[in-house]
């Protein structure tokens, strides 16, 4: 008997839908690397606009997309940004802003909703009548929605205070959207306003929406310029990516409205489990699609047992990372 599997390991394991696969199949491409691409220059024409920037760049990934922000920001090898302690910037890009950049990480504590406190970010930026030994801020790094604390929402407001903090000391603001639809669509409000006073943004296409790959960056027509340029050194550069970009402009034709039905399933989800005995979940950080649960010291099983106990009735979850 064939077992019907439920995979709830993380919105990561999206499939293109067919109608993704036979756009892909007939993709007018071109070399994306000199600029020619037509899918492609379609695909960053629709999604600065609906980002609300001069220009945007399609990556491979968050990772790369993140990483390009931030280096274009501090091309300056020792500048200093500002992030959250559970970031994935932090966390879960493998180090790259410090590895590739030079980048230095300076954390403030995220706070349960994934905001950071305006106060301390603004008491971490470093003084400049003693860049003779401190490393020198350059950028502030937000992300929304905050996978780290399950999917919570920052508010256009909140973003807008930290762009007017950022502005007060000549610093730049990139929000790290990978999950900014989501945010947009739990909020009810567009993703330009909620990007509105980041000078850039990532969002990501191939979680949520689906598409197989691909992450866009959006910001001034001079920023992408710059980032376009790093995204070659970097080994971006992929030639007829309109292939890719193809199955990304139906995603976000098609899926985006899809969302807010991913987060209704979420909150009954957490309902249903915060219901069982030994399992907890904190159902006011159920804003968008993420479910994080604790396996409770008392109960009468481990979480190791649990997954594979999930996995043998075709249900497949997974352990938050450290």
């Amino acid at each position: 008997m064939v077992m019907k599997k439920v995979d709830l390991r993380s919105d990561t394991v999206t499939k293109p839908t067919q109608t993704m696969r036979a756009a892909m199949a007939d993709a007018e491409v071109d070399d994306d690397v000199l600029g020619k691409d037509p899918t492609a220059a379609r695909l960053e024409l629709e999604m600065a606009k609906i980002m609300g920037k001069e220009a945007a760049l399609f990556t491979p990934s968050g990772t790369m997309a993140n990483l390009i922000s931030v280096l274009t920001h501090c091309q300056i090898r020792g500048s200093e940004v500002i992030l959250g302690d559970y970031s994935h910037i932090h966390i879960y890009e493998n180090g790259g802003i410090s590895t590739i950049g030079g980048v230095h990480p300076r954390t403030v504590k995220n706070t349960d909703d994934g905001t950071m406190d305006i106060d301390l970010i603004e008491a971490a930026i470093r003084d400049p009548r003693f860049e003779i030994c401190y490393p020198t801020t350059r950028l502030i790094c937000l992300e929304n929605s905050h996978a780290h604390s399950g999917g919570r929402c920052l508010t256009a407001g909140y973003t807008d205070k930290v762009g007017e903090l950022a502005k007060k000391y000549g610093l730049k603001l990139h929000i790290d959207g990978a999950r900014i639809f989501n945010a947009s669509v739990a909020l009810g409000v567009p993703v330009k306003r909620l990007v509105q006073a980041a000078d850039s943004v990532t969002a990501c296409l191939s979680k949520g929406l689906g598409a197989p790959a691909g992450t866009m960056i959006a910001g001034s027509k001079a920023f992408i310029h710059k980032a376009r340029i790093l995204r070659k050194t970097l080994g971006g550069g992929m030639r007829q990516v309109g292939v890719l970009c193809a199955a990304a402009l139906i995603a976000v034709d098609e899926n985006v409205d899809k969302l807010e039905s991913d987060h209704k399933k979420a909150k009954i989800l957490a309902e249903g489990l915060n219901k069982i005995k030994g399992l907890h979940v904190d159902l006011a950080s159920v804003e968008t699609n993420i479910v994080f649960f604790d396996v409770l010291e008392d109960s009468c099983i481990t979480k190791d047992d649990l997954l594979k106990s999930l996995e043998a009735y075709g249900v497949y979850a997974m352990s938050e990372g450290p």
